[in-house]
Protein backbone atom coordinates (compact mmCIF):
# COMPACT_ATOMS: atom_id res chain seq x y z
CA UNK A 1 0.00 0.00 0.00
CA UNK A 2 1.92 3.41 -0.97
CA UNK A 3 2.58 5.64 1.59
CA UNK A 4 2.10 9.43 0.91
CA UNK A 5 4.36 12.59 2.12
CA UNK A 6 4.78 15.81 1.75
CA UNK A 7 7.97 17.26 0.57
CA UNK A 8 7.90 20.58 -0.40
CA UNK A 9 5.30 23.96 -1.08
CA UNK A 10 4.64 24.76 -4.86
CA UNK A 11 6.25 27.73 -3.92
CA UNK A 12 9.67 26.22 -2.97
CA UNK A 13 10.25 25.54 -6.88
CA UNK A 14 9.73 27.65 -9.57
CA UNK A 15 8.89 26.02 -13.13
CA UNK A 16 12.68 24.43 -14.30
CA UNK A 17 14.37 24.02 -11.08
CA UNK A 18 14.69 21.42 -8.89
CA UNK A 19 15.53 20.08 -5.30
CA UNK A 20 16.50 17.37 -3.77
CA UNK A 21 14.04 16.43 -0.71
CA UNK A 22 13.66 13.49 2.00
CA UNK A 23 10.58 11.20 2.28
CA UNK A 24 10.75 8.02 4.65
CA UNK A 25 14.38 8.14 4.81
CA UNK A 26 14.99 8.20 1.08
CA UNK A 27 16.23 11.07 -1.35
CA UNK A 28 14.55 12.05 -4.57
CA UNK A 29 15.18 14.57 -6.89
CA UNK A 30 12.34 17.18 -7.23
CA UNK A 31 11.29 18.56 -10.28
CA UNK A 32 8.79 21.58 -11.15
CA UNK A 33 8.59 21.23 -15.52
CA UNK A 34 6.26 24.12 -16.78
CA UNK A 35 4.06 24.18 -13.30
CA UNK A 36 3.71 20.09 -13.49
CA UNK A 37 5.98 18.32 -10.68
CA UNK A 38 8.20 15.07 -11.20
CA UNK A 39 9.84 12.94 -8.26
CA UNK A 40 13.05 10.66 -9.19
CA UNK A 41 15.66 8.90 -7.41
CA UNK A 42 17.55 11.22 -6.43
CA UNK A 43 20.64 9.07 -7.09
CA UNK A 44 22.74 8.88 -10.46
CA UNK A 45 23.21 5.52 -11.39
CA UNK A 46 26.64 5.92 -12.90
CA UNK A 47 28.75 7.00 -9.85
CA UNK A 48 25.82 8.22 -7.76
CA UNK A 49 25.86 11.92 -8.43
CA UNK A 50 22.71 14.09 -6.77
CA UNK A 51 20.18 13.87 -9.68
CA UNK A 52 18.41 16.58 -7.57
CA UNK A 53 21.05 19.27 -8.01
CA UNK A 54 21.28 18.98 -11.81
CA UNK A 55 20.32 21.41 -14.37
CA UNK A 56 17.32 20.82 -16.04
CA UNK A 57 16.52 21.47 -19.40
CA UNK A 58 12.59 20.71 -20.43
CA UNK A 59 12.18 17.47 -18.82
CA UNK A 60 15.75 16.24 -18.77
CA UNK A 61 18.24 16.65 -16.06
CA UNK A 62 21.63 16.36 -16.05
CA UNK A 63 23.86 14.90 -14.12
CA UNK A 64 26.20 17.75 -11.99
CA UNK A 65 28.83 14.62 -11.99
CA UNK A 66 29.55 13.27 -15.09
CA UNK A 67 26.98 14.43 -17.52
CA UNK A 68 24.32 11.60 -17.93
CA UNK A 69 20.68 12.42 -18.64
CA UNK A 70 17.41 11.49 -17.60
CA UNK A 71 14.15 12.19 -18.08
CA UNK A 72 12.28 13.48 -14.96
CA UNK A 73 8.90 12.47 -15.79
CA UNK A 74 9.90 8.85 -16.54
CA UNK A 75 13.32 7.96 -14.87
CA UNK A 76 14.56 6.69 -18.25
CA UNK A 77 18.27 7.38 -18.58
CA UNK A 78 18.62 9.41 -21.78
CA UNK A 79 22.16 9.93 -22.45
CA UNK A 80 25.39 8.09 -21.03
CA UNK A 81 27.32 7.40 -19.33
CA UNK A 82 24.66 6.07 -16.57
CA UNK A 83 23.54 2.68 -18.27
CA UNK A 84 19.83 2.05 -16.32
CA UNK A 85 17.49 4.75 -15.53
CA UNK A 86 16.35 5.83 -11.98
CA UNK A 87 13.24 5.07 -10.12
CA UNK A 88 10.43 7.47 -10.72
CA UNK A 89 7.29 8.51 -8.12
CA UNK A 90 3.42 9.36 -8.27
CA UNK A 91 3.79 13.30 -7.43
CA UNK A 92 0.03 15.01 -6.46
CA UNK A 93 -0.06 18.63 -5.56
CA UNK A 94 -2.97 19.52 -2.92
CA UNK A 95 -3.71 23.19 -1.66
CA UNK A 96 0.03 24.07 -2.70
CA UNK A 97 1.71 20.88 -1.15
CA UNK A 98 3.87 18.69 -3.34
CA UNK A 99 3.24 15.03 -1.98
CA UNK A 100 5.27 11.93 -3.25
CA UNK A 101 3.72 8.48 -3.06
CA UNK A 102 6.10 5.72 -1.60
CA UNK A 103 5.73 1.90 -1.88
Amino acid sequence: MPKTFKVAQTSELSPGSGKVVEADGRSIGLFNVEGTFYAIDNTCTHRGGPLGEGELNGEIVTCPWHGANFNVKTGAVTRPPAGTGVRSFVVKVEAGDVLVELE
